[in-house]
């Protein structure tokens, strides 16, 4: 440790940036910067307060491990976000592993499509290839919808939204009352439930639920299931694009939540035909998709019935979500 001794701030964050830099990460400085926070604890008010002062020889050495670590991880290209275990979406903050598709700011785009045009607390909705859970988590602690079930292919998966959905959605400011239980393992099922007052003064409780169900699609789903509102953002890469993908999300994001097939429409195609049978008359349906996919995708919709196709952009000014009608 001596030859490290007189480090300072600024010092170890210049260190950190080089070492990304030459491993091609594109926001070097900014993902040394977090990492430096995680492993020292460190704000960016003490940060520039003290970035030309030595670091304190005992908080380097209880620190500077973590920090090569962090480094030699992100240089390696692991997405910053697994390193840190974390990522904000929608002013929540999301448990995310390699087990599930990193929320991205492109997603809060269907959270807020729903968002502005279901305002009624007794909307049920259904959130189809869940991953984090931070659409469904999200639309249930912002949109206070009564009813609303997150469903995906993997356990995996699952059990990362089941964490996210015990931390963000029991444990509420305003909560009564809350619990959380096991429906079934075949197929894996839990429901939790959460009693929230409607004034500080504890009046008029609301019950809302949400639902964490493994399945295929619809396969384990009751088949008198029906939803006033159902949403996904399904894989929709096309297979032979997804090896000119960064790194990060090429070899460390999973596959099965990117993989579009041949074309990259497989799912909403399958989405298209199941979503309808699950559907109330007037029922909505709302899929990201890539940015060059919004006609594709609202051309399948029509030919399965639907009206009112309607494109949303993200922020950037890019469709990003498509959004139908079930008048049938």
């Amino acid at each position: 440790m001596e030859e490290y001794e007189g480090k300072t701030w600024r010092g170890l964050l210049e260190e950190g940036t080089a070492l990304l830099k030459e491993a091609g990460v594109g926001e070097a400085q900014t993902d040394a910067w977090y990492l430096l926070s995680a492993a020292f604890g460190m704000d960016r008010v003490h940060y520039y307060l003290e970035q030309d002062r030595a670091v304190r020889p005992e908080r380097l050495s209880s620190g500077y491990g973590a920090y090569r670590e962090f480094l030699a991880k992100r240089a390696a290209r692991i997405p910053l976000q697994q390193i840190l275990g974390n990522q904000e979406f929608m002013g929540l903050t999301f448990a995310v592993d390699e087990n599930v598709l990193i929320p991205r700011q492109d997603t809060e785009t269907l959270v807020e499509a729903v968002l502005r045009a279901h305002t009624d607390p007794q909307t049920t909705v259904l959130d189809l290839c869940t991953g984090s859970g931070c659409i469904a988590v999200s639309l249930a602690v912002l949109g206070g919808y009564g009813s609303v079930t997150a469903s995906d292919i993997s356990g995996a998966a699952l059990k990362v939204a089941l964490k996210n959905a015990k931390r963000l959605f029991l444990i509420r400011k305003g909560t009564v009352r809350s619990q959380s239980f096991r429906l079934s393992e075949q197929p894996w099922k839990r429901e939790l439930r959460t009693w929230i007052a409607q004034d500080a003064a504890g009046n008029g409780v609301r019950e809302q639920s949400l639902t964490l169900l493994q399945s295929d699609c619809f396969r384990e789903f009751e088949p008198e299931a029906v939803y006033d509102v159902i949403v996904s953002n399904p894989p929709y890469i096309p297979s032979a694009v997804i090896g000119t993908l960064e790194p990060e999300v090429r070899d460390h994001e999973p596959r099965i939540a990117l993989d579009g097939m041949e074309d990259g429409l497989h799912f909403y195609r399958v989405l298209a035909l199941e979503c309808s049978r699950h559907l109330r008359r007037g029922g909505m349906v709302y899929f990201e998709i890539g940015c060059d996919q919004a006609a594709a995708v609202g051309r399948i919709l029509e030919i399965a019935g639907y009206s009112g196709v309607e494109t949303i952009r993200d922020a950037a000014g890019l469709d990003r979500v498509v959004s139908a009608c079930w008048m049938r």
